[in-house]
């Protein structure tokens, strides 16, 4: 007999619509099949066999993140294929950051509807950034909730599970002075900030969708909407080659709390503000928003999605590795003496 619940139906949720759902996202979720891939889509937990290849001693590394308040752009543009981008890399890039390799991810979808389309559409922008991070989505769940969100709004989050040996895990205390800061540009707000940015935009009454001649043509909701970089093969080639000493993400907090995180006692990060490639809705938000640079550089990752340490000696080379795997990478500063954290001068 075919699954069905009038009665249910009636108290808002619609469980065909959950099925219409699953077999419209199907194809998307093919795309990020692996070889360690064990279960198919549709059972109550996700099978990962982990390739213990060069591996003696794994350790898993799993991060949980969400999309933030990124969410309400999406609803106003009604543009839903790309905050799953966003979902993934929140998880992803952080697992990187131990130097461990993403394997599999699973999201979490709440809404006030199910409206198929709108779901297929968002779990094909999370297929899509696990294509980009080489990762697999091996379930996940949809959960129509009426009367706790509204029915054109949802939330979303995301796990993800890498794995590393132990004996490469990135170790911070052997950061010192003279090492090189290394810049991974970002592509734009990311996902962090969206509170202040929601405010300074006023959203939900400005026009966010005409054209700026300040971002380039572009509109305040499209370049909001710009999903987050995903940054894991380009740090996977660049471990391949180079001793990386640490590496920090910069989420929300931006540089001052994130790079810190990367730090040892007794060293601070001195960033070259003049090197720093600021990209221009950044200036925008601080000018529209007459917000203080200390503020700016607190909230959001100014341009920086991501920064690096080697040695001093192993700069350049990491510097030619990144760029040639699609990263525009720069040296933006030094480690020195100190208990700062982080100077931007």
């Amino acid at each position: 007999m075919k699954s069905c619940s009038e009665s249910y139906k009636a108290a808002g949720v619609d469980i065909t619509a959950g099925y219409k759902a699953v077999e419209l996202m199907k194809s998307h979720i093919a795309k990020t099949m692996t070889s360690g891939v064990v279960s198919d889509i549709g059972g109550f937990g996700g099978l990962f066999e982990l390739d213990m290849t060069n591996i003696t001693r794994p350790v898993l590394v799993s991060g949980t993140d969400g999309v933030g308040t990124k969410l309400k752009i999406a609803f106003l543009m009604d543009k839903h294929d790309t905050v799953g981008i966003d979902c993934v890399a929140m998880c992803v890039n952080d697992i990187i950051c131990c130097g461990a390799k993403p394997q599999f991810f699973l999201d979490y979808i709440a809404c006030g509807k199910n409206v198929p389309e709108r779901i297929e559409a968002i779990v094909k922008g999370v297929a899509e950034g696990c294509v980009q991070s080489g990762c697999a989505l091996v379930g996940g769940e949809t959960a129509e909730m009426p009367g706790f969100y509204p029915e054109d709004e949802y939330d979303l989050a995301g796990f993800s599970v890498g794995v590393v040996d132990k004996s490469k895990i990135l170790d911070k205390t052997t950061v010192k002075a003279g090492d090189a800061i290394i810049a991974i540009p970002s592509s734009g707000v990311h996902s962090n900030g969206f509170s202040l940015v929601r405010k300074v935009f006023d959203v939900e009454s400005a026009d966010i969708k005409s054209p700026v001649a300040e971002l380039g043509g572009k509109s305040v909701g499209e370049t909001l909407l710009t999903p987050t970089k995903i940054y894991v093969k380009p740090i996977l080639a660049l471990l391949d080659e180079v001793k990386v000493k640490s590496i920090s993400h910069i989420t929300g907090g931006g540089f001052y709390e994130n790079i810190p995180r990367s730090l040892p006692n007794g060293c601070t990060a001195k960033i070259d503000k003049a090197a720093l490639r600021i990209l221009p809705i950044f200036d925008l938000i601080m000018k529209t928003g007459n917000i203080p640079e200390r503020d700016m550089f607190n909230t959001f990752n100014m341009g920086v999605g991501m920064s690096v340490i080697v040695d001093k000696a192993d700069a350049e080379k990491a510097v030619e590795i990144l760029k040639a795997n699609g990263e525009d990478a720069y040296i933006m500063g030094e480690v020195v003496n100190g208990d700062e954290g982080v100077i931007i001068e």
